[in-house]
């Protein structure tokens, strides 16, 4: 989880970016890297695999301000998508603060998102993490292509949400950003919450920041 670096006066959070090979995520990091001032981040490792590349970068935001004196610099990690790499998937979301799921729209890729998602609840299961408390946001990438899969059947396979227990939460929660949808509703009786979700075109950096953001701002919370 977060480090607190007293020496700095920072606190160094770690976003991971999971989901199946070739989905976006490498995408994702390499925009938000070319967007960032040289002096407000870090330098950009890439560790090649022969079919993919795992890539780290730290950046200290600007506007998020100060949490009792300490500023926050975000260290963001994409895990390999290939389920071969899986050992190195788990050594990546070891200690992580908040995660970016990257869902590939694509109809044919379905399978691949859900079992990518599987594979994520189990490696984090296995580190004592409950996905349903940590900060957490999904991602439906390649939105541009003709083949991508309507929202609503992402949202069913990918993010169809888990029980409310609380009492207190048991209750109507609107989607700030998606009208007439909800975070908490009630489906068969039965009061389940969804993951904030974003729609985006990586390669254009369309809703890329929205969803790191949004991320960020869930961690932000956690520390305050």
């Amino acid at each position: 989880m977060s480090m607190i670096n007293y020496a700095s006066r920072e606190i160094n959070c770690k976003l991971v970016y999971y989901g199946p090979g070739l989905g976006g995520k490498t995408t994702n990091l390499e925009h938000v890297f070319s967007k960032i001032a040289p002096t407000a981040k870090g330098k950009m490792i890439s560790l090649a695999t022969e079919t993919e590349r795992t890539l780290f970068f730290d950046f200290l935001p600007v506007d998020l301000g100060t949490i009792r004196g300490f500023k926050t610099r975000f260290h963001l990690y994409t895990v390999p998508g290939q389920v071969y790499y899986n050992a190195s998937r788990k050594l990546i979301l070891k200690g992580v603060d908040g995660v970016a799921f990257v869902a590939d729209s694509q109809v044919e890729r379905m399978e691949a998102n859900i079992e990518s998602m599987q594979n994520l609840y189990t490696n984090l299961a296995e580190y004592g993490y409950d996905l349903t408390k940590i900060p957490f946001v999904i991602q439906f990438n390649k939105r541009d292509l003709p083949n991508a899969a309507p929202i609503a059947d992402l949202q069913a396979a990918i993010n169809p949400g888990w029980p409310v227990e609380d009492v207190t939460r048991q209750r109507l929660m609107p989607d700030p950003l998606h009208e007439g949808e909800f975070l908490v509703e009630q489906a068969d009786g039965q009061w389940i919450e969804h993951a904030p979700y974003f729609e985006s075109v990586a390669t254009s950096g369309d809703g890329v920041f929205d969803t790191l953001k949004a991320l960020s701002k869930l961690v932000i919370k956690t520390l305050g």
